[in-house]
């Protein structure tokens, strides 16, 4: 089985939230950086990883992608701060 990542970008002032999935995290959140990743990341400036789950089953990953994808925001902020309570960037301390 293939290794997947739901994971979800953020602005700086963590006002819009994207909620993606891939099989190669750092890829992907570099990409999102670059503004190469998508046009919403890109207009919204979705630079920093708040957030992210790893998944044993891609199929798994995009199922819980899409679970998540209906939530409402304050469900998805707490399932953030749960983690990640200050809101950070994870990119910085996972990748380097």
């Amino acid at each position: 089985m293939k290794t997947g990542y739901v994971y979800i970008m953020s602005n700086k002032n963590r006002t819009t939230l994207y909620i993606g999935v891939t099989n190669d995290l750092e890829r992907r959140v570099a990409e999102h950086k670059e503004g190469s990743g998508s046009k919403f990341t890109y207009k919204y400036k979705l630079y920093d990883l708040v957030y992210y789950e790893v998944i044993y089953d891609i199929e798994q990953a995009i199922k819980r992608e899409k679970q998540l994808k209906n939530w409402h925001r304050d469900w998805k902020l707490n399932l953030i701060k749960s983690l990640n309570p200050e809101m950070k960037d994870l990119s910085k301390t996972v990748f380097g």
